[in-house]
C-alpha cells in the first residue's frame, strides 16, 4: 500500500499552481521546471529535518536549488511549510524590494545559498556537506549526535554542463560525502532547445566514474513512491554521494509541456486556466492554497521540526555539561563570535627582522592562529608547497578509509579545481558554525574562480583567498602566470577586500580584517620574492587600508604604493631627497578598508595641495580614485629572472624617482585638489 494519498496529490498540485501564478503575476520567470519538479519538492521537503521558525538551526537538513531559475518552486515551498513568506510575498515575485527576487538570495529566510549562475549551487552543496562531516567529526560524541544532517540539491542539465559542477562532483566522490543527495531534473531541455543539440553524454556513467551512487526515477512527474524510495536508498549510502536521475517533462500539464518555450516565459492565461481545471482548482482564482494543504505541511514538517530543534537544544545543554570545553567552543561558534583576544596571536615585526616573502609571512600567520581558531578550515588548489597554506601538523580532511586523514581534518586538498574551491568555500561559510574557510592558488588563477568570487561578495561570505605569486615577481613562469589586470578586476567588485600587503605587519593586518569581517570576502595577494619589514608599518595602521608610512615636512609629492612597490618607493624617496624633492610614502594595502574610513582620515592621508603618484606593477585602471598620475603595467609581463623583469619595466628606485620628479614638475604652480574630492 502506497504511503501517498489524495492529500499528497493535492499538495503537489498546489505547489505547481503557486509557482505558475507567481510567474504569471510577475509576467516574468521560469514555470517549466517547477511544474516538472513539484513532486520531488513535495517528497523531499516532507521528510527533511528543519525548523521553519528557526531557519538557522545548525542541524537542519539543507536544501539547495542549484537550477535557481526554478525559484518560484522554492518560494512556494517556503510559504507552504511555514517560513516567513506570505502569499503577498509570492505575489510580489520579481518586483523591486520584494522578498521574492528572480533567483534565490542567501539573506532570505530558508534560502541556503545564492544561486542562479548554473553549477554554483551544487558546488556550494559540496561545501555544506564537507562542513557537516567536519562538524560531526569534531564535536559528536557517543550518545551525543549533534550533527547528522543531509544536504539535498535540485539541479538540471544546465548545472551538469557547467565545468564547475564536474570539478565539485569529482571531489565529492573522492571525499565519499554520503550526506549529499542530488536530484537531477532530467527533462532534456535548455534555453536553446532539446539537449540533443549540445549534450548527449551519459551523465549516469560519468557520476558512477566519480564514485557516486546513481539511482533512477523514470516518472518524476507522478511517481511519488519512486522518488521516496530513491531518497530513502540515498540516505543509506553513507560512503557515496548520490545522484537521483529523475526523468520529468518540463512544463508538465501545460499546453507547451516538453518544449523549451515553457522554460523561461509565463504561461498564457488560457493555458493557466486549463492547468487549474486539470488539477481540480477553480480556473478563475489564483494563489489558492487549500487549508488541508497548510495543515498537512504543519503536521508533516513544521511541528516535527520545532520538536526536533527542542530536542537538539536539550541534547546540547547536556553535552555542554559533560564536555564543557568543547561545548563552550561550539556555543561560541554558533553565536558567531571569535575567541577573546585571538588577535594577540598575530605576528608583529620590526625593520630589524629579516626580509621575507609575504607568502611565507602568510604561512607564519596561519601557523600562529590555527590553534586559536578551530573554525579555520582551508586548503589549496594543488599548490600547497607554493601557496604555503598548510600549517605544521595539520590533518587533511579525507575519508577515514583513505588513511590519508579524517573528517576532523582542517586542511582540504582541492586538487586543480580553482573555481570549485571558491564555490565550495562559499558553501562551507553558508553552512554556519562560524566556519572561516580559506583557499590558496596563484593570484592569476583566482580569475578562474571569478564566478564564485562574485557570489562571495554578493552573498556576503567572508571567505579568504590566499593568492600568491602576485606580480611579475613570478619571473621565469612568464606572462601566463603574471597577474596584470587581476587586482583591478576584483577591486571593481563591490564588497570585496583586495589586500596587497607590503610587509609582515600588513600581512597580519590583512588576516585580522579578513577574519573579523562578517559579510565581506578577502583576497590577499602575496609575493614570491622577499620583502623588507618597513619602518612605520603596524597592524593597527594597515588595518585601515591606507596610511602614511613615512612622512616629511612640506612634501612635494605623495608616492602611494602597494605590496613590493612600497619598499621600492621608500628607496626612491631617498633618491628624491638628494634632488631636493620631499616625498611622503603612503601604503594602500586595501582600497575597500580605506574607503570605509572617515573622509577626514582619508584626506589626512591624501590631502589637497600635493600631487599623488601611484606605484604598482599591475594595471593602472583602478588608481584614478587616489592618484593624479599612475606608474603601473598596462601590458602583459615577460619571462625572465624577477629582478631583471622589474628592471626592464622601470620598477626600480631610480625608475620611480624619475617619474616622481616628472610629476612634481608637471604640477608645479598648479592648484592641486585631492583625488578624494568628489561632487557627490
Amino acid at each position: 500500500m502506497s504511503q501517498f494519498g489524495a492529500i499528497d496529490k493535492l499538495a503537489v498540485s498546489t505547489i505547481r499552481l503557486l509557482a505558475v501564478d507567481e510567474v504569471a503575476k510577475a509576467n516574468s520567470g521560469h514555470p517549466g521546471a517547477p511544474l516538472g519538479m513539484a513532486p520531488a519538492a513535495h517528497v523531499v521537503w516532507s521528510q527533511m529535518n528543519m525548523n521553519p521558525k528557526n531557519p538557522d538551526w545548525i542541524n537542519r537538513d539543507r536544501f539547495v536549488l542549484s537550477n535557481g531559475h526554478a525559484v518560484a518552486l522554492l518560494y512556494a515551498m517556503l510559504h507552504l511549510t511555514g517560513y516567513d513568506f506570505s502569499i503577498d510575498d509570492l505575489k510580489q515575485f520579481r518586483q523591486l524590494g520584494s522578498k521574492t527576487p528572480g533567483h534565490p538570495e542567501f539573506e532570505l529566510p530558508g534560502v541556503e545559498v545564492t544561486t542562479g549562475p548554473l553549477g554554483q549551487g551544487i558546488t556550494n552543496a559540496v561545501g555544506m556537506a564537507i562542513a557537516q562531516r567536519n562538524l560531526a567529526a569534531t564535536y559528536n560524541k557517543p550518545n551525543f549526535t549533534l550533527s547528522d544532517n543531509f544536504t539535498y540539491v535540485f539541479l538540471g542539465d544546465g548545472c551538469l554542463q557547467e565545468g564547475i559542477s564536474s570539478e565539485a562532483s569529482s571531489l565529492a566522490g573522492h571525499l565519499k560525502l554520503g550526506n549529499l543527495i542530488c536530484i537531477y531534473d532530467d527533462n532534456n531541455i535548455t534555453i536553446d532547445g532539446n539537449t540533443e543539440v549540445s549534450f548527449d553524454e551519459d551523465v549516469a556513467k560519468r557520476y558512477e566514474a566519480y564514485g557516486w551512487e546513481v539511482l533512477y526515477v523514470e516518472n518524476g512527474n507522478e511517481d511519488l513512491e519512486g522518488i521516496a524510495k530513491a531518497v530513502a536508498q540515498a540516505k543509506k549510502s553513507t560512503d557515496k554521494p548520490t545522484l537521483i536521475k529523475m526523468t520529468t517533462i518540463i512544463g508538465y500539464g501545460s499546453q507547451q509541456q516538453g518544449s523549451h518555450a515553457v522554460h523561461g516565459s509565463p504561461l498564457k492565461p488560457e493555458d493557466i486556466k486549463q492547468l487549474r481545471i486539470k488539477f481540480g482548482f477553480n480556473p478563475d482564482k489564483s494563489f489558492v492554497v487549500p487549508q488541508e494543504v497548510y495543515d498537512f505541511y504543519q503536521t508533516k514538517i513544521l511541528n516535527p521540526g520545532v520538536e526536533a530543534n527542542k530536542k537538539w537544544n536539550s541534547l546540547f545543554e547536556q553535552y555542554q555539561q559533560k564536555y564543557p570545553e568543547l561545548g563552550a567552543e561550539l556555543a561560541r561558534r554558533l553565536a558567531g563570535k571569535l575567541p577573546a583576544n585571538w588577535e594577540k596571536a598575530l605576528p608583529v615585526y620590526t625593520p630589524k627582522d629579516s626580509a621575507v616573502a609575504t607568502r611565507k609571512l602568510s604561512e607564519i600567520v596561519l601557523q600562529s592562529i590555527h590553534e586559536e581558531l578551530p573554525e579555520l578550515i582551508g586548503g589549496s588548489a594543488d599548490l600547497t608547497p607554493s601557496n604555503l597554506t598548510r600549517w605544521s601538523g595539520a590533518v587533511d580532511f579525507q575519508p577515514p578509509s583513505s588513511k590519508l586523514g579524517d573528517y576532523s581534518g582542517r586542511y582540504i586538498r582541492y586538487g586543480i579545481r580553482e573555481h570549485a574551491m571558491g564555490a565550495i568555500m562559499n558553501g562551507i561559510s553558508a553552512y554556519g558554525a562560524h566556519y572561516l574557510p580559506y583557499g590558496g592558488t596563484f593570484l592569476n588563477f583566482v580569475s578562474y574562480a571569478a564566478g564564485a568570487v562574485r557570489l562571495s561578495a554578493l552573498s556576503g561570505h567572508p571567505i579568504i583567498y590566499v593568492a600568491t605569486h602576485d606580480s611579475i615577481g613570478v619571473g621565469e613562469d612568464g606572462p601566463t602566470h603574471q597577474p596584470i589586470e587581476t587586482l583591478a578586476h576584483f577591486r571593481a567588485l563591490p564588497n570585496t577586500h583586495v589586500w596587497r600587503p607590503a610587509d609582515g605587519n600588513e600581512t597580519s593586518a590583512a588576516y585580522k580584517v579578513a577574519i573579523e569581517s562578517k559579510h565581506t570576502p578577502s583576497i590577499i595577494a602575496l609575493t614570491r620574492q622577499n620583502l623588507p619589514h618597513l619602518e612605520g608599518s603596524s597592524i593597527e595602521k594597515a588595518a585601515k587600508g591606507g596610511y602614511v608610512l613615512q612622512d616629511v615636512a612640506n612634501p612635494h609629492i605623495i608616492l602611494a604604493a602597494t605590496g613590493s612597490e612600497v619598499s621600492t618607493s621608500v628607496e626612491a624617496a631617498k633618491l628624491l631627497a638628494s634632488q631636493g624633492i620631499n616625498a611622503r610614502i603612503v601604503s594602500l594595502p586595501d582600497f575597500l578598508a580605506f574607503d570605509r574610513q572617515s573622509e577626514e582620515y582619508r584626506l589626512s592621508v591624501l590631502p589637497d595641495g600635493i600631487p599623488v603618484l601611484s606605484v604598482e606593477v599591475l594595471s593602472t585602471s583602478c588608481w584614478g580614485k587616489y592618484a593624479h598620475q599612475s606608474f603601473g603595467l598596462d601590458r602583459f609581463g615577460a619571462s625572465g629572472k624577477a629582478p631583471e623583469v622589474f628592471k626592464s619595466f622601470g620598477f626600480t628606485p631610480e625608475g620611480v624617482a624619475e617619474r616622481a620628479a616628472k610629476t612634481v614638475a608637471f604640477y608645479k604652480g598648479q592648484k592641486v585638489i585631492s583625488p578624494l574630492r568628489k561632487a557627490f
